[in-house]
């Protein structure tokens, strides 16, 4: 591949990031080096991708918590140089001979020579592109360096696109959202705000905005329930959906909260929305439909039966007789409702359910 079709591939990963594999194999082949990796990093790593001959060293570098460990990236970060740099622009030699990344990690794998360049994000989050050379071919020359810097302002900007772009869809999908009357925010995988409309920016006595990007509930309960369900993302890419009260506070009625994950494709590497946070509007007193309260809160059949019944002012001895079952299983099936909705009592079950009809928010003026 000349030049000239290298940079067209470069730009072509602004919209179709999965290529950036291609594009690191390339690059490590103009520098004669097994692979390169593309890290996304703040305070950790947030994520990668890797050319074929790099991928395994980089699940290894990632999985063994080396991005904590080695001063490598920190100092490449901290030297602000706009260009790529080689181990003896970050290390001195006797500092590099006691390195435990390079000794521990790299040479044990057969690596040991890189040229790496640092790239700042709109996210907040940093960029490092690292190409890895076998340790037996030697320190990464200066001329190729010089090859490596003159495509840098190619690949600064397609990563620059590419999570703008990501920014802008993410923040679509928030306005969406409003357009149906759900106020809603759109979250990554450290609980931090990628996007909000208008909505959820207006219910200030539930929702609070804290440093970097985070929010928290006013209601301490729910909170919780919101931190559990971030944590259960941050886990699993299998997480089911989390639904759960938000009570009612000043002026803005019950809501009920909804923790969705996103799955597959829509995660991109630059902007990972790993989650969107929907707050369904409730009103007018009734019982609401068994098939409502389910969807809701994620409930088994069962426990939408008793949940629904109990607010139409049953009884549990009268929910278990006219289910044919015990009173301690109506009972359990109680506690896995409480659980799920958020709600510690009976009379607080009651209460939510009793205010739930889905409505619309009314139209802008």
């Amino acid at each position: 591949m000349d030049r000239q079709q290298l940079i067209d591939r470069i730009y072509e990963c602004s919209f179709a990031p999965e290529h950036w594999p291609e594009v690191l194999a390339e690059l490590s082949t103009m520098a004669d080096a097994r692979g390169g990796g593309l890290l996304v990093t703040n305070q950790g790593i947030q994520n990668w991708t890797a050319s074929s001959g790099l991928y395994e060293d980089v699940a290894a570098y990632v999985d063994e918590g080396w991005i904590t460990r080695s001063p490598r990236n920190p100092r490449l970060f901290a030297s602000r140089h706009a260009g790529f740099m080689t181990e003896h622009d970050l290390y001195t030699d006797a500092e590099l001979a006691l390195e435990p990344h390079y000794n521990d990690f790299s040479r044990r794998r057969g690596l040991g020579w890189s040229v790496r360049t640092a790239l700042p994000m709109p996210t907040g989050d940093m960029i490092a592109i690292i190409i890895e050379r076998n340790h037996v071919r030697g320190p990464v020359e200066s001329i190729v360096v010089q090859q490596l810097d003159e495509l840098r302002p190619h690949l600064a900007r397609s990563a620059l696109v590419s999570a703008r772009l990501q920014l802008e869809r993410a923040r679509a999908a928030a306005e969406t959202l409003a357009l149906m009357g759900l106020p809603a925010l759109l979250l990554d995988d450290r609980g931090k705000v990628i996007a909000a409309n208008r909505l959820i920016e207006a219910l200030g006595s539930q929702i609070h905005w804290r440093t970097q990007d985070r929010v928290s509930l006013t209601d301490s309960n729910a909170d919780a329930m919101l931190r559990q369900a971030f944590a259960t993302l941050d886990r699993s890419e299998s997480a089911p959906a989390r639904s759960f009260a938000v009570r009612a506070t000043g002026t803005d009625a019950t809501k009920v909260a909804h923790v969705i994950p996103i799955r597959g494709e829509a995660r991109d590497i630059f902007v990972r929305c790993s989650c969107v946070l929907v707050m369904t509007p409730v009103t007018l007193p009734q019982a609401p439909a068994v098939e409502l309260v389910q969807a809701l809160f994620d409930l088994t059949p069962a426990e939408a039966r008793v949940a629904r019944s109990l607010t139409a002012g049953g009884t549990l001895d009268e929910i278990a007789a006219a289910g044919d079952v015990s009173r301690n299983t109506v009972r359990t099936q109680l506690r896995g409702a409480l659980e799920k909705t958020g709600c510690r009592r009976q009379s607080e079950l009651v209460a939510l359910l009793g205010g739930i009809t889905l409505r619309h928010a009314p139209p802008e003026e």
